[in-house]
């Protein structure tokens, strides 16, 4: 009697904590533990693809702990269970068991492949920008046009590293993940990167874009993705391969604008870049 109490009310506890965690999990930044969904179709059928196999395992684990649960309630030795020495044998079973994983695994590996080649499929594309990885920051050119930009850690972020800087990392806005230039690409259309190193290997990698690939030294990588072209805006990465004592300082910043802007933007830096060319001395232009 006192067992039966017992277990009614760890069930009802545990039903009522149950109620209660989503609810706190909300509150306290549960969401963020999750991959992000991202602004490109590769990014979301990434996170599809992860969400399904999340459930897949949930849904094993319910059915073999749930087994697992119950015989340990209902065959335990208080009840008086005799343990069965007889091994019986069925076909069935042994069949069942092996053809459902083999479903399960098929009903995967098939989306995963088909999300493989879309992931590397980079025919096509309409801007192809350089991406070059060097100790600390990234390189950026823009074939078919002279605009070039360094990108590395901002001033404010930098400042805030210092030892004994005195500025505490959480007055800086996105410490870390801020940058002095951004790369800029244009919404709805495709965008290539062909992206290399310098000195050791680096890895080019923004969540949001679903994006991630190494930039080796004497070896180039692609890698493409096209934002939705409702989703303009700042999308924020890190280097995500340990490249050396600066490897925290290399973080990337895409700035994402519509088409228009992307060809005023390409214009307004190659025209800069026309202008200081242009009032560099001579003798300056041949020694460089």
């Amino acid at each position: 009697m006192k067992r039966t109490r017992l277990g009614r009310l760890l069930a009802t506890s545990v039903l009522g904590l149950a109620g209660r965690l989503p609810l706190a999990w909300g509150a306290s930044g549960w969401d963020e533990l999750n991959m992000p969904r991202g602004v490109t179709s590769a990014s979301r059928s990434i996170y599809a693809l992860h969400m399904m196999a999340l459930w897949v395992c949930v849904g094993i684990a319910v059915v073999v702990f749930g087994v697992m649960i119950w015989s340990l309630i209902f065959h335990r030795k208080a009840r008086g269970a005799v343990p069965d020495v007889t091994l019986t044998h069925s076909t069935k079973v042994e069949v069942v068991w092996t053809a459902v994983p083999v479903i399960i695994l098929a009903s995967m590996a098939i989306p995963a492949a088909r999300l493989l080649l879309k992931i590397n499929n980079n025919a096509d594309p309409q801007v192809n920008i350089r991406v070059t990885g060097f100790q600390w920051g990234w390189r950026y050119q823009y074939v078919g046009s002279d605009v070039s930009i360094i990108s590395k850690l901002s001033a404010s972020s930098n400042a805030a590293s210092q030892l004994h800087s005195g500025i505490s990392p959480t007055s800086v806005p996105h410490y870390l993940l801020s940058v002095d230039h951004k790369v800029v690409v244009p919404v709805g259309e495709k965008v290539r990167l062909l992206i290399t190193s310098v000195d050791v290997i680096h890895s080019w990698w923004v969540p949001d874009l679903g994006v991630k690939r190494d930039a080796i030294p004497g070896y180039i990588n692609e890698v493409s993705f096209t934002i939705a072209a409702n989703r303009p805006g700042i999308y924020r990465g890190q280097c995500t391969e340990l490249c050396g004592r600066g490897h925290a300082y290399m973080p990337i910043v895409v700035r994402a604008v519509t088409p228009a802007a992307y060809q005023a933007w390409l214009k307004q830096h190659s025209l800069s870049r026309g202008e200081a060319a242009a009032h560099t001395p001579a003798a300056t232009l041949t020694s460089t």
